[in-house]
């Protein structure tokens, strides 16, 4: 029998996998190959916008270390090409000049900039925040009444940043869970929010049921 400790760990482990895939096959302020096709069927963006997503991160976190190099820590997230920025930065300057390096990559729409400006986090506190993100992904694939593939989790200096397309209920109550987890001191809704109509018409619809052959 597995004691406590090693079930919560196999969890959080198992969450941060998940994670994993999330931000692999391609990842509004209120207040993150077969894995591919597995996403396409529960990422409530379309398949064009994940892989939009995708290609922003990549194009906007290699122009900023072409402009800064190794004196900033930037963290880059999009979602629905929104682009959610994180990590520090040695000056306000330099705060706004990653702004507008994300701005104007094609295809982004909006920009949520909190970088702080500070010296660069250690790696203690990067695993830490890695933890964290664990944590709060086994916490949301817990809660029954969530859908955890709708979110996407970032964590920075023990802050958690939610992502996604979700709906008022499950914007309120995924912050809920994501404050109650161990270490987390603050949490920011970076959500798209849509209707719970809106919702449902994401639903796939039922498969066609076969008739059972007549007897004969």
């Amino acid at each position: 029998m597995k004691s406590p400790m090693k079930r919560t760990l196999g969890a959080v482990l198992a969450a941060a996998t998940l994670g994993v895939s999330l931000t692999a096959c391609v990842p509004l302020v209120v207040g993150g190959s077969a894995v591919v096709g597995t996403m396409v069927a529960v990422d409530r963006r379309t398949t064009g916008t994940q892989v939009e997503d995708e290609g922003i991160e990549l194009r906007t976190a290699s122009r900023i270390r072409e402009a800064l190099g190794e004196r900033a820590h930037v963290n880059v997230t999009s979602y629905n090409r929104q682009v959610l920025l994180t990590g520090e930065v040695p000056t306000a300057a330099d705060s706004q000049k990653v702004e507008q390096i994300a701005l104007a990559v094609e295809n982004v729409r909006s920009v949520v900039n909190d970088l702080g400006v500070m010296a660069v986090s250690s790696l203690s506190q990067r695993s830490k925040d890695t933890f964290i993100t664990g944590k709060v992904r086994a916490s949301l694939v817990d809660a029954k009444d969530l859908t955890a593939n709708a979110f996407k989790v970032v964590t920075e200096r023990n802050v958690v940043y939610l992502m996604g397309r979700v709906t008022p209920r499950e914007a309120k109550r995924s912050a809920e869970i994501a404050r109650g987890v161990d270490g987390v001191h603050k949490v920011v809704r970076v959500f798209e929010v849509i209707s719970e109509d809106e919702l449902a018409r994401m639903a796939p619809a039922p498969a066609p049921q076969t008739p059972a052959p007549a007897k004969p």
